[in-house]
């Protein structure tokens, strides 16, 4: 508190003024500063870093002689593509998003074309009304097996009857179980495939658990079911490709 002193000065002299000095006791001010700094250490909670985590495909020990194969009934390869117009990437109007194709087959590629579907064509749809689209959900019917017991860890995660860590780690196990019927996926980006298509096809397999996935180039088998598919549907796939940009692999 502030206290007043007033101060003769010696003898009284007529008409002159008391000269008074101003004491402030800071005491109160400290204590009450620590009760401050000692009330925010132990309510306030300490901001955790932001990390972007990136889900990479499980470490599993695979014989040489399996790795580039798989059962036929498991594996499904994906050849991505983006729409054109002229040098631009074509939007869809009603997204606002760029148009990718995936065309996909299942098991080994069917060159003699025996098969009326040996060439199919999906896109980055994604959910509507709560249930999945496209491509995604070919992938999940794939999956189902890993993303029923997924969606029975995610629902104990939210009833609160495991902790994240625990959901993530369980979650991860699940993916990676060989007991279980999971598929493997092949991805091929086309050379007209800008970056963005194949974050989506990546995606698609976080979103979906798929935990066996690789990133191959397509080969010459790939280039002659999209020749045929062009020649079946009367479109254009296989663009030359002019564009240098950095959108396109």
């Amino acid at each position: 508190m502030a206290q007043i002193e007033q101060s003769s000065g010696g003898k009284k002299k007529k008409g002159a003024q008391k000269k008074m000095s101003i004491h402030v006791d800071f005491t109160p001010m400290v204590d009450m500063n620590m009760l401050l700094i000692t009330f925010f250490m132990l309510c306030t909670t300490m901001i955790k870093s932001q990390t972007l985590q990136i889900v990479l495909p499980t470490n599993e020990d695979v014989k040489k002689e399996q790795q580039s194969q798989a059962k036929q009934s498991e594996a499904i390869t994906l050849i991505l593509d983006t729409e054109y117009t002229g040098e631009t990437p074509t939007v869809d109007p009603e997204t606002g998003k760029t148009i990718h194709n995936i065309y996909y087959y299942e098991g080994i590629a069917d060159t003699t074309f025996s098969t009326p579907k040996y060439l199919r064509k999906e896109q980055f749809i994604g959910n509507m009304n709560h249930q999945p689209q496209g491509i995604r959900k070919i992938l999940r019917s794939k999956n189902e097996e890993v993303m029923k017991e997924y969606e029975t860890l995610k629902d104990r995660w939210k009833n609160k009857e495991i902790t994240k860590e625990e959901f993530d780690k369980l979650a991860k196990k699940n993916a990676a179980d060989s007991l279980k019927t999971r598929p493997v996926v092949v991805i091929k980006p086309g050379p007209n495939t800008t970056y963005e298509g194949l974050i989506n096809a990546i995606d698609e397999m976080n979103i979906n658990q798929i935990s066996r996935y690789s990133i191959e180039l397509p080969s010459h088998t790939d280039t002659v079911l999209l020749r045929h598919f062009e020649q079946a549907n009367n479109q254009t796939i296989i663009r030359p490709t002019v564009r240098t940009t950095s959108t396109n692999l």
